[in-house]
């Protein structure tokens, strides 16, 4: 396994963050064309801003594409937040497009990325023409709810997520402060514990490189996000899965140990206008390895018919 070198990994073209709702900051990220159509990419829990496999930064560029990676409250530099609900989140996505010059914009959502995608396609009908989810969370109460699962496992533990969020999200801090020289070992050790599917997409070396060097920027000031998330999936979403009229590409794999494929199945049976791709043998992260072919679906679904 090749080291990690710092550098090895391009920045992205323009980093910062931008004023949203209430004087709080959302801090963001864009690769492939400055100028060209937009997609929307929201990391997973955990994740950050960079979160985005390399061969989806080269295909922005060579196919006119700007991909604008978003960190959620307590990442990175944007401001810790408890939205109300996901559908809250979509006027601060609202504000970013406006002051990014995002008109129209597509909608990746990785794993718990997924209901923020969307909640974008629900809210924001006028702007989202599609919305791709990979591996994403389905909801846990109300009538799109399912149980089982991880997100099962948060829904019963809510009560103490909520008491303890501040406290916890202080430890995952240290935590991850007390890992970042060893970083990459640590991933290495994920990667030996993991399905066969992930651990063969962690040892490729380009993928490796985009996980640490997401981690090591995303996690440099806080990292209460994680919590913030659990307690949004583990409640009514704001809106219904039948409200999201725009058209949804759902990528799931087959051996995903993290959410469950019968949970993704069940999400995109709810959706008005979904298509639904079986990733055989691939677990969690298994959509990465397909950026291209995801890109390229978002594209077509915007042609006129």
């Amino acid at each position: 396994m090749a080291a990690f070198v710092p550098g090895s990994v391009a920045r992205p073209r323009l980093e910062g963050s931008v004023a949203v709702r209430g004087g709080r900051r959302l801090s963001f990220a864009t690769f492939g064309s400055p100028y060209g159509d937009p997609v929307v990419w929201m990391h997973g829990t955990p994740g950050a801003r960079r979160q985005i496999p390399l061969e989806a930064r080269a295909f922005a560029d060579a196919n006119n594409l700007r991909i604008v990676g978003i960190d959620r409250p307590g990442i990175g530099s944007s401001t810790s937040h408890q939205y109300a609900d996901l559908l809250d989140w979509t006027s601060d996505l609202e504000c970013v497009a406006d002051i990014l010059g995002l008109p129209t914009l597509r909608v990746i959502g990785l794993s718990g990325g997924g209901p923020y995608a969307l909640a974008a396609g629900a809210g924001l009908a006028d702007r989202v023409t599609s919305v791709a989810v990979i591996g994403g969370v389905a909801p846990t109460v109300g009538p799109d709810g399912i149980g089982g699962g991880p997100m099962g496992l948060a829904s019963t533990l809510r009560p103490l997520l909520s008491a303890g969020r501040v406290p916890l999200g202080m430890t995952l801090y240290q935590l991850i402060r007390l890992l970042r020289p060893v970083a990459g070992p640590a991933i290495d050790l994920y990667a030996t514990l993991s399905p066969v599917g992930d651990r063969d997409l962690l040892r490729r070396p380009e993928f490796r490189a985009m996980f640490l060097d997401d981690l090591l920027h995303g996690s440099r000031r806080q990292l209460s996000a994680p919590l913030l998330d659990l307690l949004l999936f583990t409640k009514d979403w704001g809106f219904r899965l039948e409200d999201v009229k725009v058209p949804v590409f759902w990528w799931h794999g087959d051996a995903d140990h993290i959410v469950p494929f019968a949970h993704g199945e069940h999400a995109a049976s709810r959706l008005p206008n979904a298509t639904f791709h079986t990733m055989e043998g691939e677990s969690h992260l298994g959509g990465l390895g397909q950026a291209e072919q995801i890109l390229r679906t978002l594209q077509a679904s915007a042609l006129p018919a």
